[in-house]
């Protein structure tokens, strides 16, 4: 796919995602441009939260859909690499914020909404920030989007306890399934919250920025996925890397409008009940955790599934670490220096991207607009937000 012309990938039905997938390391490096240029002004922002809160300072990551999985990847890394002693970090979809305010959100806590969105104008975005501000006493927002004329970035920019952090112009997505937007936004989010030096940053990045390569460079090898006679899709992971399992798998539901089958777990998780979705029909992917302590029940798991012989091909996703699965690995080769989960988990999502790519070419199905019905849109459409008292 990444290597065929413009006009061959139309009439597929698939030239914005293929190309939407294919830029992402350059994205990447374009985010840290955007973080290195507003870190004064986003530290500012966060000194002066600290400094009003005078207490610890509830942190929600915020969104729907893939907007929402950018939090449920970043919340584990942060509580171990984040400032816990000023914050403290937790993932809610804005469909529950704006379903049920009152189990959401805290009056007398100080909170920093992060809000995440592509486009920034789903109804569930902008009902979510306006039901914080009337709920939560001391109320701040941090809007990380993708688009510079939607509703959040617009009205957030008239807002005095309010930063707009925008994504790089191409990370706005013109495809069907979010891509760039959910990989930017992953990385800006960490690298506003994450306590390493910029350096350390800097370096977490140029080695995904060659990962992600590496997954360009390496399609044929998941192209011969295609040949097998599959009809389920199972990803696990650990930490952070089981809040990306969300992600990966949502993207082959939306792009094969759900003609293949999925579920996400974490490793350990699987093994009670979700295991019983396994059939000789199904792949089975793990995205390793690079944490030693954790790699082991990774690995784990899918040795067991391996020698039970009931998948169709089991198969883990990560770096080179002191242990290793025993059966079918994609192995990045192309950094030297093993990257925390909440990074890696870019990497892992570019093979998880284009698997789901390829899979709807597999069965025929336009990876640009995959829904048939319209019943499932780019934007979302048809809520109704009624009135809270």
């Amino acid at each position: 796919m990444f290597e065929l012309s413009q006009v061959e990938l139309a009439k597929m039905g698939a030239s914005i995602t293929t190309r939407e997938i294919k830029q992402e390391p350059e994205l990447w490096e374009e985010t840290l441009q955007i973080y290195q240029q507003h870190q004064a002004e986003i530290v500012s922002f966060l000194d002066n939260v600290k400094d009003q809160a005078q207490q610890k300072i509830r942190v929600i990551f915020t969104g729907a859909g893939t907007s929402q999985y950018v939090g449920d990847t970043i919340v584990p890394y942060l509580r171990k690499y984040g400032n816990t002693a000023a914050y403290s970090f937790e993932s809610i979809g804005t469909t529950d914020i704006v379903s049920a305010p009152e189990e959401t959100l805290l009056f007398d806590e100080p909170t920093i909404l992060v809000s995440f969105a592509r486009s920034g104008n789903s109804p569930e975005s902008v009902a979510a920030v306006n039901l914080a501000e009337k709920n939560v006493k001391n109320i701040y927002h941090l809007m990380i989007t993708c688009a510079e004329s939607g509703a959040l970035a617009v009205n957030g920019k008239k807002a005095a306890n309010t930063l707009v952090l925008l994504m790089p112009e191409r990370s706005n997505d013109g495809g069907f399934a979010m891509t760039g937007s959910f990989s930017c936004m992953t990385l800006a989010a960490l690298l506003t919250f994450d306590q390493s030096d910029l350096r350390t940053k800097t370096s977490y990045v140029t080695n995904l920025r060659d990962l992600g390569h590496e997954v360009i460079a390496r399609e044929t090898e998941i192209q011969k996925f295609m040949g097998l006679d599959f009809e389920r899709i199972i990803y696990l992971g650990s930490g952070s890397l089981a809040g990306l399992t969300r992600e990966a798998q949502l993207k082959v539901l939306e792009l094969t409008a759900g003609k293949i089958a999925t579920v996400f777990d974490s490793s350990m998780g699987f093994r009670h009940g979700p295991k019983s979705f396994v059939n000789e029909k199904t792949l089975v992917f793990d995205f390793v955790n690079n944490d030693e302590y954790t790699r082991d029940y990774d690995i784990d798991v899918m040795e067991e599934i391996k020698n039970e012989q009931i998948a169709l091909k089991a198969m883990t996703i990560g770096q080179i670490g002191q242990r290793n699965f025993s059966g079918d690995k994609f192995e990045f080769t192309k950094s030297s220096e093993a990257l925390p989960d909440g990074y890696l988990a870019l990497a892992d999502i570019m093979f998880a991207q284009t698997l789901a790519l390829l899979t709807s070419i597999k069965i025929n199905n336009t990876p640009d607009t995959p829904s048939p019905t319209g019943t499932v849109n780019r934007v979302v459409k048809g809520v109704t937000i009624h009135d809270f008292k």
